[in-house]
């Protein structure tokens, strides 16, 4: 009766199930998986609300590729990062899972593929299977540091396989793209006329400065290239609901797409005008608490390396973003460190399978997570190692 699509598994996971029996038995837990910054505890600029205060949010006008002004805005974001980028390259969706949508319909037909980080965002799997399409990963190699493997992704291309995936950086190893990895990768695609999508949502959130990193694909040129963000991260703003995509490569390619996306765009026209309308002072407003979880991650990955300084446990070199990967000893599984933190000490972390992680036994943890919780949380890790 139901789509094919639909074929995972609905049934809660091990330690989902351990979580739920301790919520009902009413057991405080330490969450050092929060990333939800609107329940992290972050103080947000009373701007934000008067972003709103606008005559036009009443009035309906469609426009596919997003209004005009929003797109200026969205714009103004990148030149002030010094990447210039034209609003016509600049398509408006609500989210960047919206946007993946978008780019899978636009770039490959049911049963095509994408290749996708191996570790790294979690849904994937879903999202392409939305779309009837086959996801094939390439692995992410560490080495005191997290490159790509450049040539185990060239092996992982098929003749149906229609883009290559990036998280930049990656979540959740907070690993970014380098220069040279970008302009193989560009000359890769390029040669098999294949398109190279960027997921930058955590651009931003860079700990330390590094001239050798592409922070993003928006000047892009070789090949047909698209980059994505949104408030989510950028301002941290999850509940407003507006993300974009920018369109790179050659002019030709990148204005046909260009046309093709917002024609997909036009059948759901699903941005809300209100979030339009406020999205230059919405970005404004937001670099403060931008900044304000900049501070409060570095100080968390600082205090979390401290602790387990000299333990079984290893903190992984991280470069920005908001997650945390500690190696645990492999005396026990992933999934067991998991399940003995929160059933002995009320400590709910990330295993390394939800994130695909090849070999154990890693645990991921947010730096978004309100310090005093983050805090006790990580010394009850370190009581168990």
């Amino acid at each position: 009766m139901f789509s094919s699509r639909f074929h995972w598994d609905f049934r809660p996971n091990r330690l989902t199930r351990l979580l739920n029996e301790r919520r009902a038995a009413g057991d405080p837990i330490l969450d050092l998986t929060e990333s939800n910054p609107t329940h992290a505890g972050i103080e947000y600029p009373p701007e934000i609300v008067r972003a709103f205060a606008d005559p036009r949010v009443l009035v309906y006008d469609p426009a596919p590729a997003g209004a005009p002004e929003a797109r200026e805005a969205v714009a103004a974001y990148y030149a002030a990062r010094g990447v210039p980028v034209d609003p016509g390259r600049i398509l408006l969706t609500a989210s960047t899972s919206e946007a993946y949508a978008y780019l899978f319909k636009l770039l490959a037909d049911p049963g095509d593929e994408v290749l996708v980080p191996r570790p790294s965002y979690p849904l994937f799997e879903y999202l392409a299977g939305m779309e009837s399409l086959q996801v094939r990963q390439y692995p992410l190699r560490y080495h005191g540091g997290w490159s790509m493997d450049l040539e185990a992704l060239s092996d992982a291309l098929s003749p149906r396989t229609r883009a290559v995936i990036l998280v930049n950086p990656n979540n959740p190893t907070g690993s970014y793209l380098k220069q040279p990895e970008l302009e193989m990768l560009s000359r890769l695609c390029a040669r098999r006329g294949m398109a190279l999508i960027s997921d930058e949502v955590f651009s931003d959130y860079a700990l330390a400065p590094d001239p050798r990193r592409a922070p993003t694909l928006a000047g892009v040129e070789e090949c047909l290239a698209f980059s994505m963000s949104g408030l989510s991260k950028v301002a941290g703003l999850p509940q407003m609901k507006l993300g974009w995509i920018v369109a790179a490569g050659p002019p030709a390619l990148r204005t046909e797409a260009m046309e093709r996306l917002e024609w997909i765009a036009d059948t759901y026209l699903s941005v809300g005008t209100p979030v339009q309308c406020a999205a230059g002072r919405l970005l404004a407003a937001g670099a403060e608490a931008q900044r304000r979880i900049r501070e409060r991650a570095a100080a968390n990955l600082a205090h979390a390396r401290a602790v387990l300084a000299g333990s079984a446990a290893t903190v992984l070199a991280v470069e920005g973003g908001w997650y945390v990967t500690v190696q645990m000893p492999r005396i026990r599984s992933e999934e067991e460190w998991a399940l003995e933190l929160l059933a002995s000490r009320g400590v709910l972390t990330q295993p390394g399978f939800f994130y695909d992680f090849e070999s154990e036994a890693f645990l991921v943890l947010s730096v978004l997570t309100a310090p005093e919780i983050f805090r006790e949380g990580v010394a009850r890790l370190r009581g168990m190692v």
